[in-house]
């Protein structure tokens, strides 16, 4: 069920992701607000309890859902479930179409909307990078395929619909903390509520975030990412989610490297985007194969 699931998820949503409103995250930002504000006050220990609690909540539903479900009917509402919690966890938005819509707008020269969309993959403002951006964006697209897509199979193949939803919840949370810390000019530290909602979703990410990396590497060159992983496993940084994207981020674009080597200096940008989603449509085949041969292997024990 678990293969079938994802497979049927994965077609449905390349059909249905115009009309999959509800997976932009404002829709959980009230309750995500409400826990800040009633919960944003404390320090130490508190914030970090807190924001295990506030996340697991949205989830519980979910899990009871699944749970009630079971194998009735010979599984098939549990699998309908199933697809329905994988279509609101991918995302919040979906990736493909929005790293296509900056490479059309790169391509015809619109460089307000390339912009707006190289926002939505940094979720920061893309103004005054200058060249950097080209290399912001396509780290961008690697760790946003784990924040949108492999975080959630994993989870999903570990714990069914509810772990599929836990992963989303978390990054919504993430997502909504950083936006308002910006907001306010603070910064994300560990001992506020804010801080731990990104440390949550930092330990929830750690271990897909090093399988995708390995599948990056897998997918591309295979040298130059392993000695890029090399180099991000010497960096130091005090949060757990930085070190995962840092990760990333180099090995993602030392798979990528040697493709770009012969391509013209007027064509990288949308040549580096195009190339660095190419290499996550092939990551997540080689997760889908993998999860295959584990379906297979627990069928034939």
């Amino acid at each position: 069920m678990i293969l079938l699931a994802l497979l049927l998820a994965l077609v449905c949503e390349r059909g249905l992701t115009h009309l999959l409103h509800l997976r932009e995250p404002r829709w959980l930002d009230r309750y995500i607000d409400w826990a800040r504000l009633r919960l944003g006050g404390r320090h130490g220990l508190v914030p970090q309890v807190a924001a295990a609690i506030a996340i697991l909540l949205p989830v519980l539903p979910v899990a009871a859902a699944s749970w009630l479900l079971g194998s009735h009917l010979l599984g098939l509402p549990q699998l309908a479930f199933a697809v329905f919690v994988l279509l609101f966890s991918f995302g919040p938005r979906d990736l493909r179409d929005e790293v296509d819509d900056y490479i059309a707008a790169l391509e015809r020269g619109d460089a307000e909307s390339s912009a707006r969309c190289a926002k939505g993959l940094l979720e920061a403002d893309s103004v005054g990078r200058g060249a950097g951006l080209r290399d912001a964006v396509e780290e961008a697209i690697f760790v946003q395929a784990n924040n949108r897509i492999f975080g959630v199979i994993f989870w999903f193949v570990v714990f069914g619909a509810a772990g599929a939803w836990v992963f989303r919840v978390s990054d919504l949370m993430r997502r909504r903390a950083a936006f308002e810390a910006h907001r306010q000019g603070v910064p994300l530290t560990g001992d506020t509520f804010s801080g731990a909602l990104a440390g949550m979703h930092g330990l929830i990410a750690w271990i897909p975030a090093r399988l995708a990396a390995a599948s990056y590497a897998l997918a591309g060159s295979f040298e130059d990412a392993v000695g890029n992983w090399r180099v991000a496993a010497d960096e130091v940084s005090e949060r757990l989610l930085d070190r995962s994207e840092d990760l990333l981020a180099r090995v993602g674009k030392g798979s990528l490297q040697p493709s770009l080597a012969d391509v013209p200096p007027e064509d990288l940008d949308a040549a580096t985007a195009r190339g660095a989603w190419r290499i996550v449509g092939r990551a997540v085949w080689i997760w889908l194969a993998l999860i295959a041969v584990l379906v297979l292997v627990g069928s034939a024990a």
